[in-house]
């Protein structure tokens, strides 16, 4: 059974004990979160919502929070001697999929 849930602007397939990286999530180490933004859940019958399955939830478990890799932003304007330089890491969570429920 998998199913189409959709996580800080993004919309993503999982199953039953996937591991998946989202955006930060509010929630504490070890704690169960639950999505309720379903758009479609599949496996022997496929529901698909409008916009979302009525009644369809997915519970994960925080495994950790972090921050990824190291991205450089730098802005360059010729013959104008303008230069900027920032860096930028993006916070995550770790979830691993614990149950679908349709």
């Amino acid at each position: 059974m998998f199913a189409i849930i959709e996580t800080g602007g993004k919309q993503l397939k999982v199953e039953q004990g996937q591991e998946i990286w989202v955006e930060k999530l509010n929630a504490e180490e070890g704690a169960t979160f639950t999505f309720d933004k379903v758009l479609m859940v599949g496996g022997e019958a496929v529901k698909v919502g409008s916009p979302v399955v009525e009644g369809a939830t997915v519970t994960a478990k925080v495994e950790k929070h972090g921050r990824g890799k190291k991205i450089t932003v730098f802005k360059y304007k010729a013959k104008k001697n303008y230069k900027r330089k920032q860096g930028h890491r993006q916070p995550y969570t770790k979830l691993t999929i614990e149950a679908i429920n349709a």
